[in-house]
């Protein structure tokens, strides 16, 4: 649910908020896909968000509840990219293409250990 504090003078969820709600539904769709993200935290390595495109499409205002889906649309040997949309009943509000990096513990790109290639990261 929208909450009153994340809009802006319009009214409307502000343009930056939405970047933490679908930072929010990435996790929920690595946890989905069994994807151990702590255990890879953990272990040094991480997932760097590299490129994010986003095109608002309608307002969302507080009280709205939005719905958010992710699915990943390419998957290379060191990175992908994942697609959402955030919609308010049969409302498109927001799609989003957020390009991601697999990373060591220096922040340097790194092919996915099979532990963490999960099945889930690859589009179908």
């Amino acid at each position: 649910m929208v909450r009153t504090y994340e809009c802006d003078s319009y009214g409307h969820v502000n343009n930056a908020v939405y970047l933490n709600y679908l930072e929010v539904a990435r996790y929920e769709f690595l946890k989905d896909i069994n994807f151990d993200y702590p255990a890879m935290i953990k272990a040094g390595y991480g997932v760097y968000v590299a490129r994010v495109e986003i095109d608002y499409k309608k307002p969302a205002v507080a009280d709205d509840r939005v719905t958010i889906r992710s699915w990943p649309v390419k998957k290379g040997a060191v990175s992908g990219i994942i697609a959402q949309e955030i919609t308010r009943g049969d409302d498109l509000l927001v799609k989003a293409k957020v390009t991601w990096a697999f990373v060591d513990s220096n922040g340097m790109p790194v092919k996915l250990p099979s532990k963490w290639d999960v099945p889930g990261l690859k589009p179908e």
